[in-house]
């Protein structure tokens, strides 16, 4: 019975991790080697929510896509070995990373539509709060 907790909570950890990973990958690799369209598009399908908030900057958004494929690697390092130090490390680095972006974006809601605040608040909600939801399972990682 315990084995078969632990497979399940193996399984809950390592969804969770791809659900870090995902966006981090998309966010990533677009904002590192194409930053202007990035920039001008993101996040598709005929909206821009990058170049609503100010005038381009390719430093910053090349930064915002290589600290994202930093977290890809913790992550994808975390899904293939599953060792509890390294699980904690994604877990806790999504967290970190993830609260002060959703709360500057809480606060600053004036440069998107509705919908798009909508959109993009609950995407950035999502991130931090896996990461905060699995951390306490990982107590149980060998």
């Amino acid at each position: 019975m315990v084995d078969v907790l632990s497979r399940r909570r193996r399984r809950i950890i390592r969804a969770g991790l791809v659900i870090i990973a995902i966006p981090a990958a998309e966010l990533g690799i677009w904002a590192t080697l194409a930053p202007r369209s990035f920039y001008d598009d993101f996040p598709g399908g005929g909206h821009s929510w990058v170049s609503a908030s100010g005038p381009y900057d390719e430093h910053l958004v090349r930064d915002v896509g290589t600290f994202n494929l930093g977290l890809l690697v913790l992550a994808i390092f975390a899904i293939v070995t599953m060792e509890r130090r390294v699980v904690q490390a994604a877990l806790l680095a999504a967290v970190v990373s993830g609260i002060p972006h959703l709360i500057f974006h809480l606060e600053d809601t004036d440069s998107l539509s509705t919908g798009d605040n909508v959109a993009s608040l609950i995407g950035l909600f999502l991130i931090p709060a896996v990461g905060a939801a699995l951390l306490p399972l990982t107590r149980s990682l060998e």
